[in-house]
């Protein structure tokens, strides 16, 4: 059979089992060992599966993926997340849809030692949800602010997927990192804005909270100490290189677990329970990363990625008309995809196209974590809105999916706005890593 056309039918099944809700990493190396097989041998595909699984978990390099996430289950259980809240609520908590505001601005913060877009989702949704339901908030606003501002956690370092886009393209996670700083900040702002407007137009979306003195404003502030310091040491390190990555994670866990004893605010149990959710999460991750890589190999065989390559660079389109049709290709995709199975499957494909053109691939990593950021608030998969429906069982059950969805659409304007004025000033992303070189 013809590479190119066992590659397509091998995406032809792919997508098919993806319908019939089989995990995305286990269709990815299915799907990719037959593949590689038929093309090569069976020999060949067996040895790939058991060497690209036993690589991806005993790769020193996503060791980094575990650690950030360990440290960001102990800040959750030592509260850190519920200080952060408080703080933003007596900041802008007495202004319409001030509640909604300190929930993204507390998702911002807790992004920077968490890493992860669900987590941040599901941790906010316990401590942000009940307080605007006592408010009066509508339930679109409250969770769509939890589940968007959840996304923040894509692109605020340390962000798992950024890890891995750096692992794919062997760019430096440091300055990827460094990089997505400016984006979250701009993207926390135009969701602030998006709020504003939404309240002006309709008060009854949410209402005034409490009023408070700045003196207990300012001494709320004392909340963000222990956020400052581990965010400081993780990336103030990488940014003037004192250490790698890994090591970047592994002082970032000490610092948080330093604190939390020190503070006396984390239990055994609740330390037994951050080593649980850790090792399921990242084997989620771990197997779902070596899925993709056996069916990058298989696209390989198939020469498709080079394909599509050459049959792009053949449009005689402008480069930015060429990026704007990949984006709607990530986009659409995010609608149907879990965003870290989308960026693993696609980057092969895309990756050389966008490098040819001449565009920057620290630049293109936050773009496209922008995307897919769309990916995890968009029908029908969505996990974000998912995570925050699965928590509003427990906390508020008069929440509906419906509810979750309809209040989507003007962050999802917000975050369009954001890659429109990236696109424009390209600098927003490039300024901290070019003081790293």
């Amino acid at each position: 059979m013809d590479p190119t056309t066992a590659g397509i039918i091998g995406i032809v099944i792919m997508v098919f089992l993806f319908m019939t809700r089989m995990p995305v990493a286990f269709v990815m190396m299915l799907v990719g060992f037959i593949g590689f097989s038929l093309l090569t041998s069976w020999k060949g595909g067996l040895n790939l599966m058991s060497r690209n699984v036993y690589d991806a978990f005993a790769s020193y390099e996503l060791s980094t993926i575990p650690l950030f996430i360990l440290m960001g289950q102990i800040a959750f259980n030592c509260g850190i997340s519920k200080r952060l809240y408080e703080t933003a609520y007596r900041f802008l908590g007495n202004t319409r849809g001030g509640l909604a505001m300190a929930t993204v601005s507390a998702c911002t913060a807790f992004g920077a030692v968490c890493g992860s877009s669900p987590a941040t989702a599901a941790t906010m949704s316990t401590v942000g949800i009940p307080e605007m339901k006592r408010y009066g908030y509508a339930n679109s606003l409250a969770t769509a602010s939890v589940a968007s501002g959840g996304g923040l956690g894509m692109i605020m370092p340390p962000s798992v997927v950024l890890i891995i886009y750096g692992v794919l393209t062997e760019q430096s996670i440091g300055a990827l990192f460094v990089s997505g700083i400016f984006p979250a900040l701009l993207l926390t702002m135009l969701f602030i804005v998006g709020i504003d407007i939404q309240c002006r137009m309709n008060p009854a979306l949410g209402p005034k909270g409490d009023e408070f003195t700045w003196a207990e404003r300012f001494r709320s502030l004392a909340n963000l100490i222990d956020t400052i310091l581990i965010f400081m040491l993780v990336i103030g390190g990488l940014f003037w290189g004192l250490f790698t990555p890994t090591e970047a994670a592994s002082i970032g866990v000490i610092g948080v677990l330093t604190l939390a004893v020190v503070k006396r605010q984390l239990s055994w149990q609740a330390f037994v329970n951050s080593l649980f959710e850790t090792l399921r999460t990242s084997c989620m991750v771990l197997v779902l990363i070596a899925g993709a890589v056996v069916f990058g190999k298989f696209l390989a065989v198939t020469r498709i990625p080079f394909d599509i390559a050459n049959w792009v660079s053949a449009f005689d389109m402008p480069p930015f008309a060429i990026m704007g049709a990949i984006i709607l290709i990530y986009f659409i995709g995010g609608c149907f995809m879990d965003s870290l199975a989308l960026i693993m499957l696609t980057i092969p494909v895309f990756f050389p196209v966008v490098t040819g053109m001449g565009y920057d691939p620290i630049w293109f990593g936050i773009i496209i974590v922008l995307v897919t950021e769309m990916g995890v608030i968009t029908p029908p998969v969505g996990i974000n809105v998912y995570v925050v429906y699965g928590m509003c069982q427990k906390i508020a059950p008069d929440v509906t999916l419906e509810d979750v969805f309809k209040g989507i659409l003007p962050f999802m304007l917000s975050i369009i706005i954001g890659i429109a004025l990236l696109f424009i000033f390209p600098q927003i992303i490039l300024f901290l890593p070019g003081l790293m070189y």
